[in-house]
């Protein structure tokens, strides 16, 4: 790939700062999108989900969101390490989540290698900020992946105004399938899109889990680049 990285700085709203991992395309300019991780951390999955979108043209921009916790929390997905991440995800403030979600929005616009919208990329956990920081406002730009806190959240949607895509997986075990049957009723009519894979279980975008479903993460990512570049 044809990309530079590196961790950055960016301020926080409430004090300090915390660290994302920044990957820009060769051109090193474009439109910028948030890449937030699942409960795994800015891990080696996501850095790598963040070089993909810099070799498509994007200035990408991982925030580590459980920096209050420990910062740079590298956390794999099987065993003792599953169980350190679920209870890192139970410490976490969300609403400091979303508000570090809208700091690193802030930070990308500042950066004069930006062109253009922030949207945001968000997996799991990362699929609910998205939702989250939509409905604040903070993006413009929103693609979530099986964000299952979005079940508790369902009436935030009427707040959206940012173009909106879903991405389920139909054999999900934990998110319910039902979840897109109610967004699409939520959104109908506006601008989202709502994508279900009958092949598709949780974490299908990732090959580093069991659950990684080839056809199915390439063809979503085709989505979302098609989405991000129809409203960039």
């Amino acid at each position: 790939m044809s990309v530079t990285s590196r961790w950055i700085d960016i301020p926080a709203d409430d004090g300090g700062s915390f660290q994302g991992y920044l990957s820009l395309p060769r051109k090193c300019t474009g439109p910028a999108v948030i890449i937030i991780q699942e409960i795994f951390g800015v891990n080696a999955h996501i850095r790598a989900v963040a070089d993909q979108y810099a070799a498509d043209g994007y200035i990408a921009l991982a925030p580590d969101l459980f920096w209050r916790i420990q910062p740079r929390m590298e956390i794999g997905y099987e065993g003792a390490e599953r169980v350190r991440a679920n209870a890192l995800y139970d410490q976490l403030d969300m609403k400091k989540a979303v508000a570090d979600v809208g700091s690193t929005a802030a930070a990308l616009r500042t950066m004069p290698e930006m062109i253009g919208k922030v949207a945001a990329v968000g997996f799991c956990l990362g699929g609910w900020l998205t939702y989250a920081a939509a409905a604040q406002g903070t993006i413009d730009i929103g693609v979530s992946y099986y964000g299952g806190g979005i079940l508790g959240a369902l009436d935030l949607a009427g707040t959206i105004t940012a173009p909106m895509q879903f991405h389920f997986g139909e054999r999900d075990q934990h998110v319910p399938i039902s979840l897109a049957h109610d967004l699409r009723k939520r959104f109908a009519g506006r601008d989202a899109e709502i994508h279900t894979y009958p092949e598709a279980d949780h974490g299908f975008n990732c090959a580093e889990r069991e659950t990684y479903c080839q056809p199915a993460s390439a063809l979503a990512h085709g989505r979302a680049l098609t989405f991000l570049s129809e409203h960039r």
